[in-house]
């Protein structure tokens, strides 16, 4: 695309014939003196007269070179298609609870419950969709923690390996403190202000490393953990005549354990007890947690030599045609 950077010098192209209006007229009588050969005079201003007509090119010439320096002093530039800017994004580690108690059926999705492990595996992969330009990476644990997806911008393989996890696969305790061990392993060499995890758990810690150290540890290193309490504290059923009655879920999350792993590495904790609030929570990590705005450039390059190169070469041929012997300017 072709852009002038100083387009308003192109109003001083009347410039010429304003300097010319403004200066004052020649006065063609002055220092006139009478004498006796003016015949002859007239007759030499005459053949004069014909050799002005040729004058008529030379003023092209010269409005032709101003116009030219003109729009080199404008700054012509030519502005290519808009090019993305690479940015530095998070390496984001998503710790995913995969405990038999994952399997208990409390979330209320409409009107009927559905576990906790599927709710999970439905708004964590939007989530993931979510993050472009991200490195996700993904840990499953239970009374271990192992690594699933290793840090990636794959995030098709990240949603696909959490759709494939299999409740209980990796023992019935829970491990908060080794998962976080595992997630500061993997995030501690990556550059400061990116390393991100999010822990989601519906039980307290019951093996393995004490999830406090391991917090103190995470915050050493500059990992800012999230953490997300999953399981409904009401669950609301039926008795023998069908009238709705309310139940209290047996509660197994640590919350203070949780809260404390999220103040203490600039966290926030959360808790879900259905889908919706779930899906809120992940949505409202998404502005805790950013992407940085795109960033694109358009390369310029500059047109300046082509008007002073059409400039010089029509000021060549002005000065040119001054040499011309006189006969040939004006056949």
């Amino acid at each position: 695309m072709f852009s002038l950077q100083w387009p308003i010098l192109l109003l001083l192209l009347p410039l010429p014939l304003l300097i010319r209006h403004l200066l004052p007229a020649r006065d063609e009588n002055a220092g006139a003196i009478r004498v006796p050969f003016f015949d002859t005079l007239k007759q030499l201003d005459n053949n004069a007269t014909h050799s002005s007509s040729n004058s008529f090119w030379p003023m092209i010439l010269l409005w032709l070179i101003w116009i030219s320096l003109l729009f080199a002093a404008a700054r012509p530039v030519w502005i290519g298609e808009p090019i993305s800017i690479p940015q530095d994004r998070r390496d984001l580690m998503l710790a995913v609870d995969i405990s038999e108690s994952m399997l208990e059926k409390d979330m209320l999705n409409g009107d009927r419950y559905i576990d906790r492990i599927s709710t999970v595996k439905v708004v964590v992969s939007d989530f993931v969709q979510q993050r472009n330009g991200d490195r996700l990476g993904l840990i499953l644990f239970g009374e271990q923690a192992y690594l699933q997806t290793p840090l990636t911008h794959d995030r098709e393989t990240v949603k696909q390996q959490l759709q494939e996890a299999l409740v209980g696969f990796a023992g019935r305790a829970t491990a908060i403190g080794d998962t976080i061990g595992l997630a500061i392993k993997r995030l501690r060499d990556r550059p400061a202000e990116s390393r991100v995890l999010v822990l989601l758990t519906d039980g307290s810690n019951t093996a393995g490393t004490d999830p406090r150290e391991a917090a103190n540890i995470a915050a050493e290193a500059d990992i800012r953990i999230h953490t997300i309490g999953v399981g409904a504290k009401i669950k609301i059923g039926h008795d023998i005549l069908g009238r709705k009655r309310q139940r209290r879920v047996p509660q197994q999350i640590d919350e203070a354990t949780l809260r404390y792993i999220a103040d203490k590495t600039g966290g926030q904790y959360f808790r879900a007890e259905d889908p919706e609030s779930l899906k809120n929570i992940y949505q409202e990590l998404d502005k805790l947690e950013p992407n940085p705005e795109q960033q694109t450039f358009r390369q310029q390059r500059s047109l300046l030599h082509w008007p002073l190169g059409v400039a010089l070469s029509l000021s060549f041929l002005l000065v040119l045609r001054r040499q011309m012997p006189r006969h040939w300017r004006t056949t």
